[in-house]
Parts: C-alpha cells; structure tokens; sequence
C-alpha cells in the first residue's frame, strides 16, 4: 500500500456530516443538567445569597412570589444579628415591612416575620404584633410568636408553648367521608397531604399544619366525618420539643415539672438531646421555685 493509499480516508470511516455537531451539542445539554440546573436551583432556593438595601425593598413587597419573601426576611434577620452596628442598624428602615408581612402575608410568610421580629427584642412595636398572633389561625405561627415573645421576657405565650409538648388533633376540613392516605407512624410535615374528605360533589385535601409523627386516627377509614371534627393524632416532633423545652428554661413553672420529668425519663422515645435538655429546664424551674 502506497504512503498516499495509507492516508487516504477509509470510505465508511469518517463522522457524517453535522454529527460531531449533534454530538458537541448533546455534551453541552447534559453539561446544562447535571452543571448548571442543580447551581440554578441552588441559587433559587438558597437563603445565604445576600441582598443589597433596593433588592431587599423589592423582595419584601414581591407578594406574588413568596420564596423572595421569605429570602429577604432571612437576610434582615442576619443583618440584626450582625456584630456590627452599622449593618444592624441598616435593618431597621425594613421593620415597618417586616410587621405588614405578619399582617397580611401568607401563613409561611406571618411566621417567619414572627422569627424575624423575635431577633429584635428592643422594638416595641415588634412587641405588640407578636402579642397579636398569639391569637392566629394558623398554629405553627401562634408557636412562633410565642418563642419569640420569650426574647421579650414577656410568657405571654406560655399556653402555646407548653402545648408544643403534646400531641395535636387535626380536624377534617369540611363534612364528607373520610378517605386516609398515611398510618400510624408516619412523619409528617407542615403542609402534608394526611387524607382527603369527600363531600360527594368535591374531594378536598386534609393537610397537616404541624410536623410530628402519627399517633392514631381518631375516625375509621371511609367513616363520615363533620367539619371541624377531629380525625387524626399527630405527636409533636422533636425538635418542636427541643425548642419547647428551650423556652420553659426561661419561663416555665412548677406545673411544667411533671411533663419535663417524664420526658427527661424517656417517654415517648424522643432523643438524647432532648431528654437531656428536659433535664435542664427542670433543674432551672425547681431553682426559680424554691
């Protein structure tokens, strides 16, 4: 075979036209997929990214994307818990924002507005909104005002605090038939689809407003049920406990101790930590006592 024979491309051999093309663009879409969609849903959905003073104003009034919301809530409690003064006090032109969204936001937005007025504890007008919704319909946000009212050496919230250690009904959302979707022992989460009710014209989702784990259904499957009757025992979760307990070391009294003691002994099967930390809000409610 001649050197020019050698060199001369194999018929057959070489990559139809535009195939290194479509190839060069398979790489570049799997590149966008595995590369940049996880970086762009990171950026979407992370809390760290930081706000300048116009985009902070924008997102606190960008009700119709609450994710933005809740970004620019979580940034103005990181300025007020800077340690330095200059950003703290760059938080404070935001406050009015801040009690609007407790006013009117959606329940995610109200309780984290109640996490972010519990930050500042020298405001009083923070103060008196957190006294507000002690009284919403939403528990998670009664629970977040009432440990945010314990920065306030104010045990207003007492009541909703100690109900934080118990379990919880949820009720059914309308009069219908019961239709369970989970069992006993479930975990589930704020916003947790547990059943539907069907009403016979509609079928309606029953969702969870609080984390725990299933106790029991109180209604048999497929039973009929009335609106607002409780239906399902949720057991809270251990980290509403922990931050329960947290709280009563700070304003919790003697009629506290026995549920403290039980839990520092193991009952219901929560967590070292916990029971540990049951242990020392004990300790500091007998030494208040004596």
């Amino acid at each position: 075979m001649t050197t020019e024979a050698a060199d001369r491309p194999i018929p057959g051999s070489t990559p139809k036209p535009g195939l290194k093309r479509r190839w060069l663009f398979v790489i570049l879409a799997l590149t966008f997929l595995f590369v940049l969609m996880p970086f762009l849903f990171w950026q979407a959905t992370w809390f760290g990214k930081p706000l300048d003073n116009a985009q902070l104003a924008k997102s606190l009034d960008d009700r119709a994307h609450p994710r933005e919301v809740q970004h620019a809530l979580s940034q103005l409690a990181d300025r007020i818990l800077a340690p330095s003064p200059a950003v703290r006090d760059s938080a404070r032109p935001f406050y009015p924002q801040v009690v609007q969204i407790a006013q009117t936001g959606q329940d995610e937005l109200r309780l984290t507005a109640a996490w972010v007025m519990g930050q500042d504890n020298s405001v009083p007008g923070f103060h008196d909104e957190l006294l507000r919704l002690l009284q919403d319909p939403n528990p998670m946000v009664r629970r977040n005002a009432a440990l945010a009212l314990v920065r306030f050496q104010d045990g207003s919230g007492l009541a909703e605090i100690r109900s934080m250690l118990r379990p919880s009904n949820v009720t059914a959302v309308e009069t219908g038939t019961l239709d369970q979707r989970l069992k006993p022992g479930d975990a589930i989460n704020p916003g947790t689809l547990v059943g539907h009710i069907d009403s016979g014209k509609t079928k309606n989702e029953m969702r969870s407003q609080i984390p725990g784990t299933i106790d029991r259904w109180l209604v048999s499957d497929k039973s009929a049920v009335a609106a607002g009757q409780p239906v399902l025992l949720v057991d809270p979760s251990s980290d509403e406990i922990w931050e329960a307990l947290r709280a009563l070391y700070l304003i919790g009294d003697a009629q506290d101790l026995p549920a403290l003691d039980m839990i520092a002994r193991g009952a219901g099967d929560v967590p070292l930590r916990v029971r540990q930390q049951a242990e020392v809000a004990a300790s500091a409610i007998r030494a208040r006592v004596k």
